[in-house]
């Protein structure tokens, strides 16, 4: 689910939700709504390759672990940046690609014991695989980064977490 900052007032900010999927729209509403955490948001079904929204509409556009999941990135990317103000900022939370020290573990845990554990867990092993081969998939960091920088966004960059297992990407639209 992508979080689209509108404007900050005072403080508090102004913010848009957005997914591809009713039911996640849904379910992350409910969710708020049951902690009290309702006021400044909208929320909003689309495609983060053709955002629902003028373009130059919002200071800031995050996504976490989500964009691996857009069939086509790149557009995806530039249809982000359409959306940002001058002066906005991107940022993406995201799977990354481990050190080759922590690789061989991270190959085990992904590939032999998630699908064990969502076989467990939700009885459904495959979405567990299909999250290893997501992430093994996704493009690694400074592949990652130069498609933020062509799609139309400056002082690009990345920090590394956890070994690699997790990154941060940052764009900033001119």
């Amino acid at each position: 689910m992508a979080k689209l900052i509108h404007e900050r007032t005072h403080g508090q900010a102004h913010v848009t939700l957005c997914d591809i999927n009713h039911s996640m729209v849904q379910v992350g509403r409910d969710r708020l709504l049951d902690q009290g955490l309702f006021r400044g948001i909208d929320w909003t079904v689309g495609d983060a390759e053709t955002l629902p929204f003028a373009d130059a509409s919002f200071d800031a556009v995050t996504i976490a672990f989500g964009i691996r999941n857009v069939t086509r990135i790149p557009r995806a990317l530039a249809d982000i940046r359409r959306v940002l103000r001058p002066g906005g900022r991107f940022y993406c939370l995201e799977f990354s690609t481990v050190g080759k020290g922590l690789k061989p573990f991270y190959d085990a845990w992904s590939f032999q014991a998630m699908p064990r554990i969502g076989r467990v867990i939700a009885d459904d092993p495959e979405a567990y695989r299909y999250l290893a081969e997501s992430i093994r998939k996704f493009p690694a960091p400074q592949v990652f980064a130069d498609m933020i920088a062509e799609a139309g966004m400056r002082r690009v960059g990345f920090d590394a977490l956890t070994g690699g297992i997790a990154a941060i990407h940052r764009g900033w639209r001119i």
